[in-house]
């Protein structure tokens, strides 16, 4: 049975996010389901990803920290939260 997470990035847009991020969800062995990024205006990196942790080889709350811990290495922010705690903040 698939545990779908949502991974947000905020941050100045710079060579090497995506990669970075990649990397720790292959090492975990994570699929990405889904992926989209955008530049805002000239320098503003977002990308959210849809991924199945089921698979991994990592519990969640050490896969949030990791990314965490990433992300302030960074200086982007990131978060991580589960696909039904995601839909339930971001309903209408």
């Amino acid at each position: 049975m698939s545990e779908k997470v949502i991974i947000t990035v905020l941050g100045q847009d710079r060579i090497g996010i995506v990669a970075e991020i990649s990397s720790i969800l292959y090492k975990n062995h994570i699929n990405i389901l889904d992926i989209t990024q955008k530049i805002l205006g000239d320098e503003i990196f977002t990308m959210t990803m849809l991924v199945d942790i089921s698979t991994g080889n990592i519990a969640f709350a050490q896969l949030k920290k990791e990314l965490e811990e990433k992300g302030k290495e960074l200086n982007l922010k990131i978060i991580a939260q589960h696909e039904d705690i995601f839909n339930f903040m971001h309903r209408i």
